[in-house]
């Protein structure tokens, strides 16, 4: 039955719209340009809490000894709302669960970790543009995961 309900939430994600696809895409073009630019290492893409699978994290990379969490947003060059401003408060409030989630099943929990957004923007007449913002404030000063020294 378990199975048969997740089966559920993913046929229910798919986007008529082609945003999933689009969106697919801007990922693997963000993960390129963090290893490839920044040299980062993709850990995980697209994470999805065990108990609540509406919340993801679409890429956990490592940059050096920290660990990142990257929300990936996909926009065309005339969106209303850039990828930044469209990770808003209920957005920030479902990625603080996730991440939260992801950091107590580590059995190793990194001394530091960040929250990043790459925004990937696409046009018709130009190449896709990535918008790295790094350190992006989502977690109270002086969080810390239960259980860590």
């Amino acid at each position: 039955m378990l199975a048969w309900f997740r089966q559920f939430l993913r046929s229910v994600a798919v986007r008529p719209d082609g945003t999933d696809k689009r969106g697919a895409e801007g990922e693997r073009i963000a993960a390129a340009y963090l290893e490839k630019r920044m040299g980062y290492a993709i850990v995980v893409r697209n994470w999805r809490n065990p108990l609540d699978l509406r919340e993801e994290i679409d890429l956990v990379c490592r940059d050096h000894d920290v660990l990142v969490f990257v929300e990936v947003k996909t926009r065309p060059a005339e969106a209303l709302v850039p990828g930044y401003y469209a990770v808003n408060r209920r957005k920030k409030k479902v990625l603080r669960s996730a991440i939260h989630t992801y950091l107590t099943q580590l059995r190793l929990r990194p001394r530091t970790f960040r929250f990043d957004i790459a925004e990937v923007v696409t046009s018709a007449k130009l190449p896709p543009q990535v918008l790295h913002y790094q350190n992006v404030p989502l977690f109270p000063r002086g969080y810390h995961v239960l259980g860590q020294e």
